[in-house]
């Protein structure tokens, strides 16, 4: 793909990940359940790759932050870190990971940047933002539990996204 096809790409996603979280924060909590802006992020990093990812990542939150107030300042630093693992991550593994299978190459990209992007939202809230007050219960809960719908919907949604754009012949991968 193109570096201009990737830019328009990636500058597309920044712009849903701006937009998507606001239908969904017009119910209380919905946002931390079905987590709307990480499912641009992690397909922009892998449609467009880990530096594009990274951006993504990073310039989403960044931007919804400042233009309608979501994610809250208080939550803004450990989602900003969580999603650009996610943006970096996923590209990054998408290029490393070859198996026979597309879909499994995505699936395994995809996991485990949400793996670490967690890991690193715990970390980040553990260490610099909440220490002595953040357990490992309440990373369990906020992480996997509440958020059971978006983690599903990303893994069913994100694969069949990116099959569909690449059979659309739209991106390669």
């Amino acid at each position: 793909m193109s570096k201009v096809k990737k830019l328009v790409f990636a500058g597309l996603l920044v712009a849903i990940g701006v937009a998507l979280p606001i239908a969904f924060h017009s119910v209380p909590n919905a946002g931390m359940v079905f987590l709307p802006m990480h499912i641009p992020v992690l397909l922009c990093g892998l449609i467009c790759g880990p530096l594009y990812g990274l951006a993504c990542g990073i310039l989403a939150p960044l931007l919804s932050s400042l233009l309608t107030g979501m994610p809250v300042a208080a939550m803004l630093p450990s989602m900003l870190c969580e999603l650009a693992v996610y943006g970096l991550v996923a590209g990054l593994l998408l290029k490393l990971v070859k198996t026979k299978s597309t879909a499994l190459n995505i699936y395994v990209a995809l996991v485990g940047a949400m793996l670490l992007g967690r890991v690193v939202k715990g970390l980040v809230n553990a260490l610099i933002f909440n220490v002595g007050q953040y357990s490992l219960k309440m990373w369990l809960t906020s992480s996997f539990v509440t958020s059971i719908p978006g983690i599903i919907a990303q893994i069913v949604l994100i694969p069949i996204l990116i099959l569909a754009l690449k059979k659309a012949k739209l991106i390669t991968l």
